[in-house]
């Protein structure tokens, strides 16, 4: 017998003798319910939008919306259920003077004289119809800071002006009316329909938007409140139905408490749900429902703090009696486990490092949504598909492909079901959760982290009746993104650095 035999037939004998985790799917203990995985079209669509090769900005949709598959049965795209769009400030018409930087800039669909211009954003608002084409069934827009001519500095920025709403006092009502008329307008132009809307964005950031780099604007807890309900009153007057969301804090930590800000922008649950907070109480306005969204940001490491704050804010959620969705993450400079944000990796090393946050922010957190930043990026760990912008190609990740493996799978409406194990959870090893969809199947997301392969055990509810699972896996071996498998019964080994999900019912 070869030296390489003998070695392929000891791991062999190894990985038969290491004892199956079982993992049983408790399918009378629901949690959440899980209403979609989205990602930003900042700010990389204003420029893909308009790259003169169709096909190549058709192959970005299909990767990112797209729910079909292909002879073989494997998903052409993650099938993303939001999107997020950025409506724009219009620091692009201000040029060098606005303060930020190019790539960052936005182009405003109302001009200061009070006209609109349907021919900006057009870059954006083409993939808002080339997602809802391809069947994304719910939008989202977002801004980082109100119009310019509104703002008190005229510019999109902060600029250092201090922790408050760079708004001019007499601008609320404007403002408002502004969004709302923006998206009535995206309806009747574009044939696409806003379900919700963000009009603050990051206002607790302790990074205080100094510029020059991006727009923004801080904000304190009774501004967000006096915005949400002018907000929520335009949008009645123009007879639509969106819904006002609040308030994309930078941190998971200023929704719990103050941290690296002022009290005006901290305690965010409380003071914004909480009845006694007669001021800033949102509980009871009409449009704005009972949810809080945050970002995942700076909160992942050490991994056992990642899992504690997050059960923290759980249960601070069901004490005021709120909903929480995770609206924006990408990978930053505490991230060091993968080398932080510097330097683009195709790989699973931050593919799987993201599907761990998945999973401690849906299982943990209880999120009813889950968001990554951007959908398209350059040569930072921010983008789900790393474009060249110069050449105008682009180029997936396994990072796409492991958020995949949630969004392609669990769709809207699913409900999160408790899973319980003969071995403690793993965060280093294996991590399972469990879904039921609409239709009637049920999905279980298998992570292994680990550099071994690790059989397991899948069993759903409490009896040992057989269960045809059909799995799809996503590893960094050549054409193993979201690759359709052989069923199984549930007795299988999960490769090595790999995800695999299990699905009752065949794509």
């Amino acid at each position: 017998m070869t030296r390489n035999a003998t070695f392929a037939l000891v791991l062999a004998c190894t990985a038969s003798t290491v004892q199956a985790t079982t993992f049983v799917v408790e399918t009378t203990k629901a949690q959440q319910t899980i209403q979609h995985f989205g990602a930003s079209d900042a700010w990389s669509m204003q420029n893909i939008g308009l790259w003169p090769e169709e096909d190549e900005q058709l192959k970005i949709a299909d990767w990112l919306f797209s729910l079909e598959t292909n002879d073989e049965g494997q998903p052409r795209g993650i099938g993303l259920s939001l999107w997020r769009f950025n409506l724009g400030a219009g620091s692009s018409e201000q040029g060098d003077s606005s303060y930020i930087n190019k790539g960052t800039r936005t182009e405003c669909l109302l001009r200061p004289d009070g006209t609109w211009d349907w021919t900006r954003q057009a870059g954006q608002r083409r993939f808002l119809q080339l997602a809802r084409e391809r069947g994304v069934p719910h939008m989202l827009a977002f801004l980082n800071s109100p119009p310019v001519q509104f703002t008190q500095n005229h510019l999109a920025t902060n600029t250092g002006r201090g922790g408050t709403l760079n708004l001019r006092d007499d601008c609320y009502d404007s403002f408002a009316q502004f969004m709302a008329q923006a998206i009535k307008g995206i309806e009747q132009h574009d044939g696409v329909d806003i379900d919700y809307l963000c009009p603050v964005n990051e206002p607790d950031g302790h990074w205080n938007w100094l510029g020059p780099k991006q727009e923004g604007s801080p904000a304190t807890n009774r501004e967000t409140a006096r915005l949400a309900r002018a907000t929520a009153q335009a949008l009645q007057q123009q007879g639509l139905s969106t819904q006002v969301m609040v308030n994309e804090s930078s941190d998971l930590r200023c929704l719990l408490g103050v941290y690296q800000t002022t009290w005006e922008r901290g305690n965010t649950i409380r003071t914004l749900f909480s009845e006694d907070s007669a001021a800033t109480y949102l509980g009871q306005t009409p449009h704005v429902p009972r949810l809080i969204l945050g970002h995942s940001y700076w909160t992942n490491t050490p991994v056992d703090y990642m899992k504690k704050i997050r059960q923290e804010l759980r249960d601070t959620c069901r004490k005021y009696g709120i909903g929480f969705w995770q609206s924006e993450i990408c990978i930053m400079q505490n991230d060091e486990e993968i080398g932080g944000g510097g330097g683009y990796d195709f790989t699973m090393k931050t593919g799987l490092y993201v599907a761990r946050i998945i999973h401690h922010d849906l299982c943990y957190a209880n999120a009813e949504s889950w968001s990554w930043w951007r959908a398209c990026g350059g040569n930072y760990k921010d983008g789900l598909i790393r474009v060249f912008d110069r050449q105008h190609r682009s180029r997936d990740s396994r990072l796409l492909w492991c958020l995949g493996q949630y969004s392609r799978f669990v769709r809207p409406g699913a409900v999160r079901h408790e899973v319980t194990a003969s071995r403690p959870e793993d965060p280093y090893g294996l991590m399972l959760s469990a879904y039921h969809n609409q239709d009637g199947s049920w999905v279980v997301v298998a992570i292994n982290y680990s550099n071994e392969p690790q059989p397991l055990s899948l069993l759903l509810g409490g009896s040992n009746a057989t269960t045809t699972w059909h799995p799809y896996r996503t590893s960094d071996d050549a054409g193993e993104t979201l690759k359709p498998l052989p069923a199984t019964n549930g007795q299988t080994t999960l490769k090595a650095h790999s995800i695999t999900t299990f699905v009752t019912k065949k794509l």
